[in-house]
């Protein structure tokens, strides 16, 4: 973190979505509503999951702990970029913007994980039931989650390493509403191309290879399901078609931002607000919206408080 006094920028100008004033307090109460319902949303899901004894499975405490990355991956930017609605300027400390480089890495590769884990349940569970019990047990779905947010920290710690020891001298704005770290290192004072190849190499082909391993897996359910007409491959699919929603509107933007580091182009900003800010809601959305043993154990967690 000393590299800041080094090299002269102790902060970054941010740049957030532009408009009148009165624009500005739209988007203020627009993005607050936005972030609150995706904080109570998720939180809701954990809690039902915790309290329900029908939903302790393996499945219900991935998406549980889906819910919590989500509330984590849509705080670490979206509150200061509220604030900074009410903001004349818009800056962030180098440190501060170091720090949300990392916290990003860190849940965005961990949520990343944590898909793949989910959709090798869903494996287990339609192609191989009669060992789904016994490969899924406890042990099995918390080192899956341990080894998520391992990965995660990992990955944020090797992109950050190069980062924080470049030399900043100007210009210093980011062109989005935090820092993203293919914009952060463009504004190095030297040559980022190898660097940018790394960053492809590490977060564009961690994403990359997490989406092809997700769509091969879920091929492999869907063929699996397609040979099969009962009730419960009815419920499979339904099951199926929100895992793969859900992966596309995650790793869409994940991919375009990250396997093309060398591209300039203004509709970044657009896809960073939406994987950061609208995909946290859409999760719960999706998940709960169709299942019907989540809207059944929530009307039952709201029973008992209104009762007690």
């Amino acid at each position: 973190m000393d590299q800041s006094n080094k090299s002269g920028v102790t902060e970054f100008e941010l740049h957030s979505l532009s408009g009148s004033r009165e624009l500005q307090l739209f988007y203020f109460a627009f993005f607050s509503l936005f972030y609150a319902s995706i904080v109570l949303g998720n939180l809701l899901i954990v809690l039902t999951v915790i309290s329900e004894p029908v939903l302790h499975t393996p499945m219900y405490f991935l998406l549980s702990n889906l819910s919590f990355i989500d509330v984590c991956l849509s705080t670490f930017a979206t509150p200061k970029m509220i604030i900074d609605f009410l903001m004349e300027r818009k800056t962030i400390s180098f440190e501060g913007c170091m720090a949300q480089i990392f916290f990003l890495h860190v849940f965005a590769g961990g949520e990343m994980m944590l898909l793949v884990a989910m959709a090798y349940d869903r494996y287990i569970a339609i192609c191989r039931p009669l060992h789904y019990t016994t490969i899924m047990s406890a042990h099995r779905c918390i080192g899956l989650v341990v080894g998520c947010w391992l990965i995660g920290v990992l990955h944020s710690l090797s992109q950050l390493v190069f980062t924080v020891n470049l030399p900043f001298c100007g210009p210093n704005k980011v062109d989005s509403f935090f820092c993203d770290l293919p914009l952060v290192i463009k504004l190095a004072c030297t040559d980022t191309y190898i660097l940018q190849v790394l960053m492809l190499s590490d977060s564009g082909l961690m994403a990359m290879l997490s989406f092809v391993l997700l769509l091969i897996s879920y091929m492999i359910i869907l063929l699996t399901v397609r040979c099969r007409s009962s009730s419960s491959m009815a419920k499979a699919r339904a099951t199926l078609t929100a895992h793969i929603t859900v992966v596309t509107l995650f790793f869409g933007p994940c991919i375009f931002i990250y396997a093309w580091p060398f591209s300039d182009l203004p509709v970044d900003t657009v896809l960073s607000i939406f994987y950061t800010v609208f995909t946290p809601l859409l999760n719960p959305l999706i998940y709960t919206l169709r299942n019907k043993e989540v809207i059944i154990a929530m009307r039952k967690l709201r029973t008992r408080q209104v009762s007690s």
